[in-house]
């Protein structure tokens, strides 16, 4: 991987900047939120126990949990659910049935990862901007409009790529977590009593003495960890060591001192809990705080955003949604895109949960269920892992992930109740989502049977036609197939309209594989047919680039000279026709003809240069 070339120091940063842009601005409405539902008397032994809640929160289940355990499980390097999701599945491939419910449940944690997407931007940007409120209650108005306005500016600048501000999101989050410290060191100062919040004692002990008030907040606690899934799906991008650096160096002393500090205020001023966070400050620090913390909230913004691109290629690759259309921001980066569908749905999302929301108050009740159910999850994929891939005991892989799959199970149960208070919403996200990559999943396997019954074997067809050849024509054709061995409908249609074969021809299928990268030694396999025709499969991992004619090149020295000027690239652009008797319910299948006929040509998503490309149509019923 790339991140092994670049400084440790610079990979530091640049993780403080991308993977913990998220869990940083939870300061911003995590303590709040838990005073303000109203469950939790206020008085300072409570304090006490809910800065101890906080603090052992973050240290199970970001320190202990993904930095100590889920980190381990990398897939090349790569981290995040679809990795996840990859490892666990090929662990159990013996195992069809088990296999598919893992499929089915990790692709349903990938669609809540969408959801994520909208509330994490929304939450964010409307916690900074609500800091005006401090400043002058006048200012309540021009919240929601202006967090617009600047979710659209973010969104809007998406196009032009991230690579020039992105150098900047590092330092700016670093001064952000120093700024977080600093204001909380300031009020620990001068009550440095509330560090006894440190021992868990004041934790079991809130909890022994509140039980039903305690299972009800954990619906709000768990605000503080909000982008720990970050810091694992970015783990490709910076490495473990930095993102493990990054946290126990930076961003959770910073975190402590933070919420301890919030705990300190609202020791010696109770009317603080209106917004503890920026009433930290004193009031010539308002503005300037105000502004980086919507500076801190564009960039978590921007990484979930980033990581919704991503994710979504990933699931293009794996064959999970259709093709897309996706733009490259950068010539040096192959992993910075821009997907515009992608992008304005999202903001389009966003906008909903901002006006229909109105505050990041109301929002923190839509927060916790999509992040929860990510959480409970991992852990259940992460057990598949250790114990199928790993080959670890029985009882060690229960041991290392019961007891976050029991505090991972408090939590999401705790968020349930918050349901129909705004939980529907990123649930109805990932559910739409969810149906959408079933059905398209679904949908492709009957094309593929279709196919397969109608298909006609390539070698004898080729064996037959060459009994009476037709013309061959200088140059050389690349037919893209679905299936290997088939003969492509392309073939079918250029012999019997054009009454033509080229001198050279390649059949070509393109395969994904649940493997993030796959190496140049391994990308093409070749199988010669005779008469100057070759079967070629290409091998992608789902986060290689599908060049098909740089793949392609690879064949020259085995009897094909590969000339651009003299290849062209036949497609064949099937219609699909839903049917009565199909394997669907025909609302899905005309859902799955209708993505199948918007999905973006296959040329572009196979970078095929475009004055090359020949697509021919049939139409195949389902």
């Amino acid at each position: 991987m790339s991140f092994n070339k670049a400084p440790l120091a610079t990979l530091v940063v640049g993780a403080v900047g991308v993977v913990y842009g998220d869990i940083g601005t939870s300061v911003l409405y995590a303590v709040k939120e838990i005073f303000g539902s109203g469950h939790v008397a206020f008085t300072p032994q409570n304090i006490y126990g809910i800065l101890s809640l906080i603090f052992w929160t973050l240290t199970v289940i970001v320190s202990f949990k993904y930095v100590a355990l889920v980190l381990r499980a990398d897939n090349e390097g790569e981290g995040g659910l679809v990795a996840m999701l990859t490892l666990a599945s090929r662990a159990v491939q013996d195992q069809p049935r088990l296999r598919r419910v893992l499929l089915i449940v990790g692709i349903f944690g990938t669609c809540l990862f969408y959801g994520d997407g909208v509330i994490t931007p929304a939450i964010s940007v409307l916690g900074a901007v609500e800091g005006l409120e401090v400043i002058s209650p006048q200012f309540k108005k021009w919240v929601v409009p202006l967090a617009l306005v600047i979710l659209f500016a973010l969104f809007a600048v998406q196009k032009s790529g991230t690579s020039r501000i992105g150098k900047f999101f590092g330092p700016i989050t670093l001064v952000w977590f120093a700024t977080l410290a600093g204001l909380g060191i300031f009020h620990i100062w001068d009550h440095p009593e509330i560090l006894r919040a440190l021992s868990p004692h004041y934790a079991l002990g809130f909890m022994w003495n509140n039980p039903g008030v305690t299972f009800i907040i954990l619906g709000a606690i768990i605000l503080c960890v909000t982008g720990a899934e970050a810091l694992y799906a970015d783990m490709g991008h910076f490495g473990k060591r930095p993102i493990r650096i990054a946290w126990f160096s930076i961003v959770m002393p910073a975190l402590t001192l933070n919420y301890f500090g919030q705990g300190a205020l609202l020791l010696a001023n109770p009317q603080a809990i209106k917004n503890p966070f920026y009433m930290m400050a004193p009031d010539w620090m308002l503005i300037p705080l105000v502004v980086l913390a919507t500076m801190a909230a564009v960039i978590a913004s921007q990484a979930l955003i980033s990581g919704a691109f991503s994710v979504t290629k990933q699931v293009v690759q794996l064959g999970f949604l259709p093709r897309l259309r996706i733009l490259h921001t950068s010539t040096k980066e192959a992993g910075q895109i821009y997907i515009p569908f992608v992008n304005w749905a999202l903001f389009v999302a966003i906008v909903l949960a901002v006006v229909m929301f109105k505050s990041s108050g109301a929002l923190a009740s839509a927060y916790g269920i999509a992040v929860t159910t990510d959480m409970l999850i991992t852990t259940v994929l992460t057990f598949f892992v250790i114990r199928y891939a790993w080959k670890y005991p029985l009882w060690l892989c229960i041991a290392a992930t019961a007891a976050f799959f029991v505090i991972d199970l408090a939590f999401w149960a705790s968020n349930m109740l918050k349901l129909f208070e705004g939980g529907w919403f990123p649930l109805l996200i990932g559910a739409a989502i969810f149906t959408l990559m079933l059905t398209w999943k679904e949908g492709r396997k009957l094309l593929h049977e279709r196919t397969q019954q109608d298909g006609l074997d390539l070698a004898s067809f080729l064996d037959a036609v060459m009994i009476s050849p037709p013309v061959r024509v200088e140059g050389t054709a690349v037919f893209l197939s679905g299936e290997t061995g088939t003969v492509p409908n392309a073939l079918l249609h250029n012999l019997k309209h054009n009454k033509v074969l080229h001198e050279h021809n390649l059949f070509v299928t393109v395969k994904h594989h649940e493997v993030p990268w796959i190496g140049l030694n391994k990308r093409i396999q070749i199988n010669p047919l005779g008469h100057d025709c070759w079967q070629v499969t290409l091998n992608f991992g789902y986060k290689n680039e599908p060049d098909v004619p740089e793949a392609l090149q690879q064949i020259v020295g085995h009897g094909c000279a590969l000339d651009p000027m003299q290849t062209s690239y036949f497609l064949s652009r099937d219609t699909v026709v839903p049917t009565m008797n199909g394997g669907m319910s025909v609302w899905r299948e005309k859902l799955f003809a209708q993505m199948h006929h918007n999905a973006s040509a296959a040329a572009d998503f196979l970078h095929l240069p475009s004055n090359s490309v020949v697509e021919l149509g049939s139409k195949v019923e389902i």
